[in-house]
């Protein structure tokens, strides 16, 4: 009965009014008009089945309102406890997992299971082991689960069509957790999950539009504009990592094609041109900046490079788009003093413009983050039309 009274709420107003409540909460009626450019009618109209249905509720009388004859306002507000969804993040090496209530708030500690077994088969009987330790306190009412990984993934068929880190191609994820489970699936590719979250209660709170672009295992971007998460024709729209900057051929991408922003920036990448610079087989990332930051010039031009393709990567993507702010995440921003003097003047030279004053917001966020932008692509599905 739950899923089907969700449904009922799957309409582009629906989703603008919940997630301004969600995000500027509680709010008056008036106030929500005002925000979303909905007439009064329309606000009234999407916010009906949402109270009924239990998703807002109406709180005690607040002030009295500007028109109406005085009539006292009722803000409205989310109610946090009506449902709760888990998010899981799955990387190469691990599943971070959280539960979360509807306001994407995290309840109680985040989990995490290594991942041995990297088959598809082996990360779904993990996601299932996980959702088992999350949710006993919460099972009742916990009926939805995010799951974000990297790569091309086709959100409204969840499918996971590509993730190289894990080795897959044209996955249906979604079934497959669905029925290890018994929960109603959402799966995102991870950095289009983290900006979801971003854009509710982060960087991108009151931004009509901006980009988050991360640094790491992989380089990565995903869009808003217009207010709304950019998913493209084919589901890729802001693959940042493989826009073109080195000259001639560059290094070979595992997409295939070459001189890519992740074929120069991503880990990987830094890890074996720092391993050649320094001429030693087992230099790890670490390693690689303890080199750099000890003043070991061969290693140190790696991260130069790499911070230029960032930067080149970053610009491209401004002059195209024209988002307000790019905020920069990711794993990778532990070694930004490494990157960041090389990506802004990269930025800056390439950048049309006044484009170049977009600015650059480095904001550091733990797994535990990327797992709850996992939950909030669930939480924004009953919404979304």
């Amino acid at each position: 009965m739950l899923l089907n009274r969700a449904k009922l709420l799957a309409s582009p107003a629906a989703n603008t009014v919940f997630t301004t409540v969600l995000t500027r909460g509680p709010v008056v009626r008036p106030e929500i008009a005002r925000l979303t450019g909905l007439s009064s009618a329309a606000v009234t109209k999407a916010v009906k089945p949402m109270i009924e249905a239990g998703y807002l509720e109406e709180l005690t009388l607040g002030p009295r309102t500007a028109e109406g004859a005085g009539r006292p306002a009722h803000p409205l507000a989310v109610r946090a406890d009506r449902e709760f969804f888990v998010g899981v993040k799955v990387t190469a090496d691990e599943l971070i997992g959280v539960v979360t209530d509807l306001r994407a708030q995290v309840v109680g500690a985040a989990h995490r299971i290594a991942v041995t077994d990297r088959s598809v088969e082996g990360v779904v009987r993990d996601i299932a082991a996980l959702v088992a330790e999350l949710t006993p306190a919460h099972a009742e009412r916990t009926h939805h689960i995010g799951v974000s990984v990297s790569g091309d993934v086709d959100r409204p068929g969840g499918v996971v069509r590509y993730s190289p880190f894990l080795g897959w191609h044209d996955v249906p994820l979604a079934e497959l957790v669905g029925s290890a489970t018994g929960l109603a699936v959402t799966v995102e590719n991870d950095v289009k999950a983290l900006t979801v979250a971003e854009q509710w209660f982060g960087e991108g709170v009151g931004a009509d539009s901006f980009a988050l672009a991360t640094v790491g295992v992989g380089i990565g971007c995903a869009l808003v504009v217009n207010g709304r998460l950019v998913a493209g024709g084919y589901g890729v729209a802001g693959e940042i990592g493989h826009i073109p900057v080195a000259a001639g051929d560059g290094p070979e991408c595992h997409c295939g094609a070459r001189g890519c922003v992740e074929a120069i920036a991503s880990e990987a990448a830094i890890v074996s041109r720092a391993r050649r610079a320094a001429d030693d087989p087992d230099l790890d990332m670490a390693g690689s900046i303890d080199r750099a930051h000890g003043g070991d010039a061969a290693v140190r031009a790696v991260f130069d490079e790499a911070g230029k393709a960032i930067g080149l990567g970053l610009a491209a993507v401004v002059n195209l788009v024209g988002p307000e702010r790019v905020v920069v995440s990711g794993e990778g921003v532990a070694a930004y003093d490494l990157f960041e003097e090389q990506i802004r003047a990269a930025f800056t030279t390439q950048a049309f413009g006044a484009a170049a004053r977009c600015p650059l917001v480095v904001r550091p966020l733990p797994w535990e983050e990327w797992a709850r932008g996992a939950a909030a692509v669930s939480i924004q599905s009953l919404f979304a039309a």
